[in-house]
């Protein structure tokens, strides 16, 4: 396993810690190319991505999420306290990076189905479309020497995600990912394979 598909594979970690130093839009452009390479559901390709790097963005962003995780866990009965320090760290977590890939789905090419049981697992196709497309962009930034982690808040907070970055009405916010210079080194394992597969 010493070619580069299986280095790049095995060496990627979620990074959380980046450098402020930018990212060329060039580099960015290729992580997304490679995220539309993607396999989807009958090809409709239904990921969208919203690229943010406006500092002035990202603060808007994280205070609308804020805004929507405080109610949220205030309804649950969370303290006042580690509510606040829940968005305190999800404020870092999304101003912090350099660059943020708020990953999309759209089901305006997707079949359209009157049976509910049909359309819900239209619904998952995309999902799983636009999941694939992230897993792809997130290999790719490994390979381009970019640090990434994925942050799954948006699904928690969808409304405020798109009026925050204006982003069209069919835009469905599924996930965030971070970009950027790595600060730290992470380590990582993986559960063997006779405990996650049955073989027939």
């Amino acid at each position: 396993m010493n070619d580069i598909f299986w280095q790049t594979l095995l060496s990627r970690r979620s990074i959380r810690r980046y450098r402020p130093d930018p990212i060329p839009r060039e580099r960015i452009e290729r992580v997304l190319a490679a995220a539309v390479w993607a396999p989807s559901a009958h090809n409709r390709q239904p990921w969208r991505f919203g690229v943010v790097t406006d500092p002035v963005r990202k603060q808007a962003l994280a205070a609308a999420m804020a805004q929507r995780w405080r109610r949220d866990l205030s309804r649950e009965g969370w303290r006042k306290a580690d509510i606040e320090a829940k968005v305190q760290r999800s404020h870092q977590r999304l101003t912090a990076p350099p660059v943020l890939i708020v990953g999309c789905l759209t089901m305006q090419d997707m079949e359209q189905h009157d049976d509910a049981r049909l359309q819900t697992g239209e619904r998952i196709m995309a999902i799983q479309s636009a999941a694939l497309a992230l897993g792809n962009l997130m290999l790719a930034a490994h390979h381009e020497g970019l640090g990434s982690c994925w942050l799954c808040a948006p699904l928690f907070a969808q409304d405020e995600v798109r009026a925050a970055l204006e982003l069209p009405d069919d835009w469905e916010p599924q996930a965030i990912i971070t970009l950027g210079w790595p600060d730290e080194q992470r380590t990582s394992t993986r559960k063997p394979l006779p405990e996650v597969v049955i073989w027939q």
